[in-house]
């Protein structure tokens, strides 16, 4: 099991690192002008990658991978709808800077976290890493809330003009079902979510802490 996850994890850094290196040098190539097509450069990879990332819950569940299943389940759930609900079903939206900013989030800690889970899984353990990997979520993950939030504020316009996934059901029952106000619930949702995985991530990051001062005081 050790070598499947090698391998899952080593096809998702290097799907994330091809991302995170390509907005880089196209920032750095062709600046402001880069973000606008962003989707249109990287989203087909971007939407392999998370499709995989599906796997991750199946791996909790059969016990391959140690992880809370919820906390997963919500950051997976989450980015599934914002980029396939949200910004691939509205072309609109694909142009807009917030989908750069928010990949570039999505990426950079994406690249960390299966670096250290891919050394990890062989054996190989750096404290810097290990550090990185559960601190950088405390600047970063609010960051990707507010811009998965503005991403959804941004398509409001386009779901509500177009339709998109709003239904009227016919009669007898005569129900009509709105997308943009499910959106907009989905908007509380989203920063009830961001509270629980924030308190989840401190909790890891403290018995993380806890752990490599015990390592320093007992190689003293």
């Amino acid at each position: 099991m050790n070598i499947y996850l090698f391998i899952y994890y080593l096809i998702q850094f290097c799907g994330h690192s091809w991302i995170f290196t390509n907005m880089i040098i196209r920032f750095l190539s062709f600046g402001k002008d880069s973000l606008a097509d962003t989707f249109y450069s990287i989203g087909l990879v971007m939407r392999l990658c998370q499709s995989l990332s599906i796997l991750e819950l199946l791996h909790i569940l059969v016990g391959i991978e140690e992880n809370r299943f919820l906390p997963r389940f919500l950051q997976i759930t989450e980015r599934i709808i914002i980029l396939f609900v949200v910004i691939t079903s509205q072309e609109e939206v694909q142009g807009k800077y917030i989908v750069c900013v928010l990949f570039f989030l999505w990426n950079l800690l994406d690249v960390v976290r299966y670096t250290y889970c891919m050394l990890s899984v062989s054996g190989t353990y750096y404290e810097a890493l290990t550090w990185l990997n559960y601190t950088l979520w405390i600047p970063v993950y609010p960051l990707s809330i507010l811009a998965k939030a503005f991403a959804i504020y941004e398509s409001l316009p386009y779901f509500e003009s177009f339709g998109t996934y709003s239904i009227k059901l016919p009669f007898p029952v005569a129900l009509s079902i709105y997308f943009p106000y499910i959106l907009k619930m989905y908007l509380a949702m989203l920063f009830a979510g961001k509270i629980f995985m924030s308190c989840e991530q401190a909790l890891n990051a403290i018995v993380l802490e806890f752990t490599i001062l015990r390592r320093q005081k007992s190689n003293q």
